[in-house]
């Protein structure tokens, strides 16, 4: 009997035999087993596309570089990217799941580090697909009216791909931030829309106002909505030069995960 009640008592830790890698398939699985997450990819791969078709059909004459129809978009489905990462982490404290996750993985800089991880990856891989699918299929309508899709010149197809996909990403990661700090799902996309789209207007409102303060206007150059362009399709007129923008773009994501891991070391679920 007491052979048999020490072993009915005995509970293997989850924390001892969890890996970072298994973290990463059980973060993959709760993001793509969840509707909303599809249904997020497919508002972005119709936003892309219809656009795409429809500023390409409306063309005639030169075009310098045609992937500006494909990746014009960029500007809306950010947002959704950023609402991804959201959901994907208040969707778990609205039902509960995460007092699961953080169970089964005590080390929640580690639950942040693989969340982050499986968005980012996930948000860059699907907007590489949508973004090329988007480019493929707007070729023959632009073989039409004499406006090539040069394959042949990356700097003009391919990176501006890479460069839109990764920016997709960095709002993905960007919402987790938000997310774990704010964890209310209403208040964490309040607090996203606010970033992305109402403080460029107050920032900008403030500047025409303010004519003695204009490093108030200047301060619209360092949010991340602003230096998106910058990064996808470059031009001279830009405000930040390459480097730097890729640095506004990284920066709001990491102070977002860096803040959210400080506050949940300090708090409780």
């Amino acid at each position: 009997m007491t052979a048999i009640q020490a072993r009915a008592t005995h509970v293997p830790s989850p924390a001892r035999n969890l890996t970072f890698v298994r973290q990463l398939r059980s973060e993959w699985i709760k993001l793509t087993t969840v509707r909303g997450t599809w249904w997020s990819v497919g508002i972005v791969a119709v936003i892309t596309v219809a656009i795409a078709f429809a500023v390409t059909s409306a063309m005639s004459g030169p075009v310098d570089n045609i992937m500006m129809a494909v990746l014009m978009p960029v500007q809306l489905t950010m947002l959704i990217a950023g609402i991804l990462g959201v959901i994907s982490v208040t969707g778990e404290y609205s039902t509960g799941m995460v007092r699961s996750t953080f169970t089964a993985d005590p080390v929640r800089g580690s639950v942040l580090a693989a969340k982050a991880v499986v968005m980012a990856a996930f948000m860059f891989v699907v907007s590489l697909v949508v973004f090329t699918a988007a480019a493929v299929g707007i070729s023959p309508i632009a073989a039409a009216k004499d406006i090539a899709v040069d394959w042949a010149d990356p700097a003009k197809t391919i990176l501006p791909i890479l460069a839109a996909s990764a920016v997709m990403a960095l709002f993905a990661l960007l919402g987790v931030g938000i997310g774990f700090l704010v964890r209310s799902g209403a208040g964490a996309i309040a607090v996203t829309v606010g970033i992305m789209f109402v403080l460029p207007i107050i920032l900008q409102l403030l500047g025409m106002w303010l004519h003695d303060l204009p490093w108030v206007l200047s301060m619209v150059d360092y949010l991340p909505t602003s230096a998106a362009p910058d990064v996808i399709l470059p031009s001279d007129g830009g405000a930040l030069n390459g480097p730097a923008s890729w640095g506004v773009l990284a920066a709001w994501p990491a102070v977002a995960l860096l803040g959210s891991w400080a506050v949940l070391r300090a708090r409780d679920v």
